[in-house]
């Protein structure tokens, strides 16, 4: 379902990625793991089509994405990669349910479609009561599981998060982690995740180490 082929990226003089090839199935949830440095958020940007790679090719869904125009990549973006980052960078001026329709108004939906699919998703999240509220009103963990549900809206191939855990204290990161593979499980949701966290990275399917740009034996969990 993603394809990365001899992916390569510096900044300047520094190599960050040195040839990265790997390949993600439907449904997998693949953590990536390794050192402050080694090229995990770079390769997940790469990936996610916010950064374009020195060299290499990205296939997603049957799509070769460096082959796309801008505005082409935009849409595609929107439609089919979800995001959750470490601080979920949420709107504070809208409501859950505001900032979880924002992507399918993007793509174009009705309000009254996209409100819909929002509420289905924050009923999954048991956020229902809380789809009124503004970011400031809300826990962290809820927060965070409002970020996912935007990431979802537009039923995306997969979902690429960065450190999502990394603010949330034990009980909520163990809620988060719980719901990866809940969606994973009940939607087929592909989820691609560069952790620290070395307790999910033990759950996931499968786990990636990077080192030095490079990606260091591919661990299948079992």
């Amino acid at each position: 379902m993603i394809q990365l082929e001899g992916i390569t990226k510096s900044f300047g003089s520094l190599q960050v990625l040195k040839g990265i090839d790997l390949n993600i199935d439907k449904g997998e949830v693949v953590s990536i793991v390794g050192p402050s440095g080694a090229g995990k958020t770079t390769l997940l940007q790469i990936m996610g089509t916010l950064d374009k790679p020195d060299a290499g090719r990205i296939v997603l869904n049957g799509v070769e994405v460096n082959k796309l125009k801008d505005s082409q990549l935009a849409a595609f973006r929107n439609k089919e990669i979800g995001f959750v980052f470490q601080f979920h960078q949420l709107l504070p001026e809208f409501t859950a349910l505001e900032n979880v329709t924002i992507p399918a108004l993007i793509q174009g939906d009705s309000a009254g479609k996209a409100e819909k699919r929002a509420l289905e998703i924050l009923d999954f999240m048991g956020l229902t009561e809380r789809a009124s509220h503004k970011p400031a009103e809300l826990s962290g963990g809820e927060k965070q599981r409002v970020a996912v549900a935007r990431a979802l809206i537009n039923h995306p191939s997969v979902v690429l998060a960065d450190e999502p855990s990394g603010s949330l204290d034990t009980q909520n990161k163990e809620e988060l982690h719980k719901l990866f593979f809940d969606l994973r499980d009940k939607l087929g949701q592909t989820f691609v995740i560069v952790t620290h966290d070395e307790g999910l990275a033990s759950q996931t399917d499968r786990t990636i180490h990077i080192v030095d740009g490079r990606i260091i034996n591919p661990e299948v969990q079992e």
